[in-house]
């Protein structure tokens, strides 16, 4: 039987998936006219992110007594604007990686249909963050070997027939995405506030992509439909969905995290289906079945293993 801990771990886990493949379907509806050029979507994305999870953290922090304000020099209240100080919280290294996945991502989509795009994207994801648990002394076992192999099947199984269709522009700008998204993901397992390391990650990013809009003004396009899915898109799915990961990557192991994180093309090729008029397709049946059976032997064959051996 879960206990609470399980629990909320596990709906984190679903609810941040389904941010992550939500994303791959607003980045497509905005892109694909297009109604929106990649670096403002970009932008718009990040800032509404920063903005939203402020908010967040202006209502949710501790309450404190208005005299206890009082009592800091006004350098000091300046320096601790809010209660808490910025230099704490999150890094500009994973901010970097966020903007860095957030860029590339808005780029190759506009070639990269929302499955094909979802699946390289996590397919960098997946092998960054095994690579990066393989460096810090990770040591696979055999039934997690089978299970990245089998999960790996079915992403080749899927995209396979499409390996012609994406230009090698697109296949380079989301693999690149992939990886500042693991790197990313890796560090915010040592997160010990993961809504505040978001909200401070997403504010020191904003500042990369001002510089990045300026480069691409040349091609500014901004339509009230661009605009709008990328506030939803920053705001929700990117802003409220990364914190919540954060909360789920405490209880994930790294392989585990990046396994599961091969359901998004499953969801977000659903999405596609869905929103953007996509096919749906018998292959893409199998492949569900074959990678979620991968995905399930990661998670649930060491602990069986492990079960066994008593």
């Amino acid at each position: 039987m879960l206990n609470n801990n399980s629990f909320k771990a596990i709906l984190a886990t679903i609810l941040a998936l389904i941010a992550f493949a939500a994303n791959s379907v607003l980045a497509r509806l905005a892109l694909e006219v297009p109604d929106i050029d990649p670096g403002s979507f970009t932008t718009i994305r990040l800032i509404s992110g920063a903005v939203m999870l402020f908010i967040l953290v202006l209502i949710l922090r501790p309450k404190q007594p208005l005299n206890t304000q009082i009592k800091y020099p006004i350098k000091t209240l300046y320096q601790k604007a809010m209660l808490f100080e910025l230099e704490a919280r999150g890094s500009w290294t994973s901010a970097f990686m966020l903007f860095l996945y957030a860029s590339c991502f808005s780029f190759a989509y506009v070639v990269l249909d929302t499955a094909t795009g979802a699946l390289i994207l996590f397919g960098a994801v997946q092998i960054t963050m095994i690579i990066m648990s393989l460096f810090n002394g990770k040591k696979l076992h055999a039934s997690e070997w089978a299970g990245l192999i089998l999960a790996f099947l079915g992403f080749v199984y899927l995209i396979y027939p499409n390996l012609g269709s994406p230009t090698l522009y697109g296949f380079v700008l989301m693999a690149i995405a992939g990886i500042g998204w693991g790197v990313y993901s890796v560090r915010g397992r040592d997160s010990l506030n993961p809504l505040l390391d978001t909200t401070f990650n997403f504010i020191r990013a904003v500042p990369f992509a001002g510089f990045f809009s300026i480069l691409n003004l040349s091609n500014l396009s901004l339509g009230s439909d661009g605009i709008y899915y990328a506030i939803i898109s920053g705001a929700l799915t990117s802003g409220i969905g990364y914190a919540i990961w954060y909360v789920a990557l405490k209880n994930l192991q790294l392989t585990t995290a990046a396994v599961v994180q091969l359901s998004v093309p499953i969801i977000a090729a659903i999405g596609g289906v869905m929103f953007v008029n996509e096919s749906l397709t018998l292959r893409l049946v199998i492949s569900t079945i074959i990678i979620l059976g991968g995905i399930l032997l990661v998670i649930f064959g060491r602990a069986s293993f492990k079960i066994k051996a008593k």
